[in-house]
């Protein structure tokens, strides 16, 4: 039975789908103004895993990442100039381009990090119909009035605004009157807008649509841009109709963004917008914030150009539950190389003991498989189902037994286990192999016997020489 901690219950519950079996499933994706950090690309991997795991309990999985590329101001709230726009002037391009070149990079990225293709990948700018007929519905239903500046929603007719957070409204992160809009005429501080008019701080806007609104039997018209909490309601409900399963994003959305889609979205549809909220934690760097002023928000190609395999910093993701934070540290980096150096290698150890593998039939080991889902369904517990893989490896189940065991969960873990090839393993030892012997040349005794030990734990053996060494496989 699968349970999901749902940040709206705040508790853990038996999920329960709106259909049988099948699961619609939607992901807050990037803003694309800039290449994403390694933060942004932990959540994709983790929302990746999750819906591997939906896929391995037998869902059919609709799965929605979408691409903000427009409405976005450098803050999540009402405040500051549109981050597209900001990139458009710093790279000296349109902001359809600036879009269309930071979208390409995220896709390399992720299918470099083996996440799937979703199902769908909808543009806020593809959208803009949809999110003025849902400007015009929470207008006519009277949660939205409008002002000289923007059309904002009411958030006083809604019950438990902040239902979300759990948050006292005056300690809640929104006060979205200040700064850049600085709007006098809002009725309450915490209004947000849902669709800007080209006036005041955005009479400059770069990306603007044409609009006519009926505002209490008024015709009001012009050039406008949406709100950004308005474009996750209006792609969603676009998609999947009025409710959907499942909903995540970072923790960070919860206060401001996921609280104003669902006080949106509720009140547009009249019903629930999402059964079950899912919302990962932070990456960390060196125990501190990711920032550009601190030379650490590291992107994929950060990681790339030292010499890493994409996927090992995929397996380093397998290392925390979604809702804990993670530190990142070159030093932690190596340790999820070494690790998945030396799974590669027992793979490609037990595929060389099953030559008859494809002459019998090997059944998935049911003690281990009841393990493994035991561990997704506890809240998709990974870095539990990882574990299950080196217990196999450690145990005395028959080579063939061990090999399908663990391709069969690398349905979930997406580490491309299968196609390890031998020499891709060896060089990997090889490399090892090579630290440990400069490690001893440099007299760093401590490194050299650690880096020994690994070599040991994956069953090879340096035999020194004078000016050289031989590996030897054990």
């Amino acid at each position: 039975m699968l349970e999901i901690y749902n940040t709206l219950s705040k508790k853990q519950e038996e999920f329960k789908p709106l259909k049988k079996d099948s699961v619609s499933f939607y992901q807050c994706g990037p803003t694309v103004y800039w290449v994403q950090h390694l933060g942004n690309m932990r959540a994709m991997v983790l929302a990746d895993l999750i819906r591997r795991s939906l896929n391995y309990l037998g869902y059919q999985v609709k799965f929605a990442r979408n691409y903000t590329d427009v409405g976005h101001l450098t803050s999540d709230e009402d405040e500051g100039e549109d981050k597209m726009a900001k990139a458009a002037k710093r790279d000296q391009l349109s902001p359809e381009e600036i879009a269309q070149k930071y979208i390409a990079q995220f896709e390399v990225d992720v299918k470099a990090l083996n996440c799937l293709e979703p199902d769908y990948k909808p543009r806020a700018t593809q959208y803009i119909k949809q999110m003025r007929e849902m400007v015009q519905g929470l207008i006519d239903k009277d949660y939205a009035y409008a002002t000289d500046l923007a059309i904002y929603f009411d958030i006083s007719k809604v019950e438990n605004y902040t239902k979300l957070s759990g948050q006292k409204l005056e300690m809640n992160q929104t006060d979205a009157g200040k700064g850049d809009v600085g709007d006098s005429a809002k009725r309450n501080s915490a209004d947000f807008a849902i669709w800007f008019f080209k006036a005041g701080a955005h009479a400059n806007a770069l990306q603007t649509w044409p609009y006519k609104f009926s505002v209490q039997d008024k015709i009001i018209e012009g050039e406008g841009f949406p709100g950004w909490h308005l474009e996750c309601s209006a792609m969603n409900y676009s998609l999947f109709g009025s409710t959907i399963d499942l909903h995540m994003g970072g923790i960070e959305h919860v206060p401001v963004h996921h609280t104003n889609e669902i006080a949106q979205s509720e009140a547009y549809t009249s019903q629930e917008f999402v059964c079950y909220w899912l919302h990962n934690e932070h990456l960390n760097v060196n125990g501190g914030k990711m920032a550009k002023s601190e030379g650490t928000s590291y992107s994929l190609a950060d990681v790339i150009s030292k010499g890493y395999d994409p996927l090992v910093l995929r397996y380093f993701f397998l290392g925390a539950h979604y809702r804990s934070q993670q530190n990142f540290t070159w030093e932690a980096l190596d340790g999820a190389k070494r690790s998945l150096d030396n799974l590669r290698e027992q793979i490609i150890v037990i595929k060389k003991d099953i030559s008859i593998l494809n002459k019998i039939f090997v059944h998935v080991n049911k003690e281990s498989k009841q393990k493994f889902t035991n561990s997704i369904e506890d809240d998709f517990n990974l870095p539990q189902a990882l574990s299950i893989v080196w217990e196999i490896l450690k145990s005395d189940l028959p080579a063939a037994e061990k090999y399908v065991t663990i391709i069969d969960f690398d349905q979930v873990l997406g580490l491309n286990l299968v196609k390890v090839k031998a020499e891709e393993a060896t060089n990997n030892i090889k490399k090892l192999a090579d630290a440990r012997w400069q490690a001893k040349i440099n007299k760093d005794w401590a490194e050299s016997d650690r880096l020994r030990d690994e070599l040991l734990k994956m069953g090879w053996q340096m035999e020194d020489g004078k000016d050289n060494y031989k590996l030897k496989k054990f």
